[in-house]
């Protein structure tokens, strides 16, 4: 019994924060940052990009560590949860086969229903993120 790695790429608008919302399962309708599990003999940074392609179409450069945490929602997966900051480098915002809406949030207030405990917590520390984008 360890815990699985997931990874997720943190995408800013100005100061708009790319979500996805959750198209099925126990999450269906709640709001997260793109984010999956990395698969086995998989580079983090490699499912970083994977996951982003293939939940909002867009292919990114996988930027430095943004933030890690323990995530504890799921009594029955505890997971390592790894975000990145990440930029656009093509393709083409559409919702993916895990998700049914992409769309850009201002970053105050955020949705509601977002689908996991620790991106509330990411999406508050956003001083340090918008700063490193800023610098691009």
């Amino acid at each position: 019994r360890n815990p699985v790695v997931g990874v997720a790429v943190i995408l800013l608008e100005g100061e708009r924060v790319l979500l996805v919302r959750r198209a099925r399962g126990e999450y269906k309708g709640a709001w997260c940052i793109p984010c999956g599990y990395v698969e086995w003999e998989e580079d983090i940074r490699q499912a970083a990009y994977r996951e982003m392609l293939e939940e909002t179409g867009l292919e990114v450069d996988v930027g430095p560590v943004y933030a890690v945490h323990s995530n504890f929602h799921d009594p029955q997966s505890h997971s390592v949860g790894i975000w990145f900051n990440g930029r656009v480098r093509g393709g083409s915002l559409a919702p993916g086969d895990d998700v049914d809406a992409v769309e850009y949030f201002p970053l105050e207030p955020l949705p509601k229903n977002l689908a996991f405990p620790t991106d509330r917590e990411v999406l508050n520390s956003f001083t340090q993120l918008i700063e490193y984008n800023r610098t691009r």
